[in-house]
C-alpha cells in the first residue's frame, strides 16, 4: 500500500513561534512526518506540503488546489492534514473525485501536545484508508464517516453521522 500525505495546515500542524515575545502559533513542518517517523510503518508513503493555512483561511480557491493535487497524482489512496473548522466544507467540495480514497483528518490540539489527538486520528485515517471503499472521508473522534454523512456538533466539537 503506497499513502500519500498532504499538509493544508490546521491545528495539527501548529507549532510554538520561532520569535521571542511570540504568542501566536505558526503552522510549521507536516506533524505526520513526526507521527510516522515514530511509528515505523510498513506501508510506502510521501508527504507533501500544499499549503500551510490555518482553516479558517482556506477558501473555494485553496480547495481548488487541493482538488487538483488528489486528481493530479498516481496515489490513489490519500490521507489530508487539514483544520477542522471546515473539514467538512473541504470533504464535501473534494467529493466528486472518483476512483480513490481520501481521508481528511485533523486536531483539536496541535500534535506538539502532549494530550493531543493527532496520533489517534492519524491512525484512524490509515487504519481506514485500506478497507474503505472509494470516495472522501473524515476521521476524527475515533470514527470514519462519509463527507456527506458528517455534521459537527458545535457544543461539543465532536463529529458526528447525520
Amino acid at each position: 500500500m503506497k499513502i500519500l500525505f498532504i499538509q493544508t495546515g490546521g491545528t495539527i500542524d501548529k507549532d510554538y513561534p520561532k520569535q521571542t515575545k511570540g504568542y501566536a502559533f505558526e503552522i510549521g513542518e507536516p506533524a505526520v512526518k513526526r507521527i510516522l517517523e515514530r511509528i515505523n510503518p510498513v506501508f510506502k508513503y510521501e508527504i507533501k506540503t500544499l499549503m500551510k493555512k490555518d482553516s479558517l483561511e482556506i477558501d473555494d480557491e485553496d480547495r481548488k488546489k487541493i482538488f487538483d493535487m488528489c486528481m493530479n497524482t498516481g496515489y490513489d489512496k490519500i490521507i489530508i492534514t487539514h483544520g477542522t473548522d471546515t473539514i467538512i466544507e473541504t470533504s464535501k467540495f473534494l467529493s466528486k473525485i472518483k476512483n480513490k480514497v481520501i481521508i481528511l483528518t485533523g486536531a483539536m490540539k496541535p500534535e506538539r501536545f502532549k494530550d493531543s489527538d493527532a496520533e489517534f486520528n492519524l491512525g484512524t485515517a490509515i487504519g481506514a484508508i485500506g478497507v474503505v471503499s472509494e470516495g472522501v472521508y473524515i476521521a476524527m473522534n475515533g470514527i470514519v464517516l462519509p463527507a456527506d454523512k458528517t455534521k459537527r456538533d458545535t457544543k461539543t466539537g465532536k463529529f458526528l453521522k447525520t
